[in-house]
């Protein structure tokens, strides 16, 4: 049986490649385009009625959500220890830091909305930009604390919660400066030596979404 992720190249759906490198599952990769609405279309919105990457169909599953995915594959393959299940020491921050990062994912949706996906710059609000653009930077500073205590988000090692977080982290960067946490520079520098990144990265394909590398409002 096959393994199918609907995916575009650069977003959040590449955590959940990252995590099935990680898992030695090398899948199917269906690309979409957000600007052709290949997204609308009534066949993938079967998979996923949000009309949002990723969607994984798995074990005769299709699953939605990133953080869904996530725990459901912990779940089903516990023999690559990359979750923490109920009763374990660690259970409460695996979670924490699971959902952590999709309130930094979510202040960066608000500024993919801003640059990227409202067409008329008009339209753009720089009042919004730096507001959240300064939301943004406040949320990775637990991070950079954390990362001053350990090597991951958790105490003992990598785990999916560092697929789930190391993937926002690198999104932040096209909106925050990092030349204020070094600590998650270096971290990331550990993330990207990971064979299953690098494998995971090698199956991305090539973002079609930011025309640079860094937004922010002029002075």
């Amino acid at each position: 049986m096959s393994t199918v992720l609907h995916h575009i190249p650069g977003a959040r759906s590449f955590r959940i490649l990252w995590l099935l490198q990680e898992m030695q599952i090398t899948p199917t990769v269906k690309t979409y385009k957000i600007q052709d609405g290949s997204l609308r279309h009534p066949d993938f919105m079967a998979k996923s009625p949000a009309g949002r990457i990723p969607a994984l169909e798995i074990d005769g599953e299709v699953i939605y959500e990133s953080g869904a995915i996530t725990e459901y594959l912990c779940e089903t393959r516990p023999e690559f220890g990359l979750g923490r299940a109920p009763g374990d020491p660690e259970r409460i921050a695996f979670l924490e830091m699971m959902h952590y990062s999709e309130t930094i994912a979510h202040l960066i949706a608000g500024l993919n909305l801003q640059w990227i996906f409202l067409r008329n710059p008009a339209d753009r609000s720089e009042t919004v930009c730096k507001l959240e653009a300064r939301r943004l930077q406040a949320s990775l500073v637990p991070i950079e604390e954390l990362l001053g205590r350990q090597d991951h988000m958790l105490a003992s090692g990598f785990s999916a919660a560092d697929t789930m977080v190391g993937f926002s982290l690198t999104a932040s960067q096209r909106y925050v400066r990092f030349d204020r946490f070094p600590k998650i520079l270096a971290y990331l520098d550990r993330m990207t030596a990971r064979p299953a990144h690098a494998l995971a990265t090698a199956l991305d394909g090539e973002s079609n979404v930011f025309d640079k590398d860094f937004y922010e409002v002029e002075a």
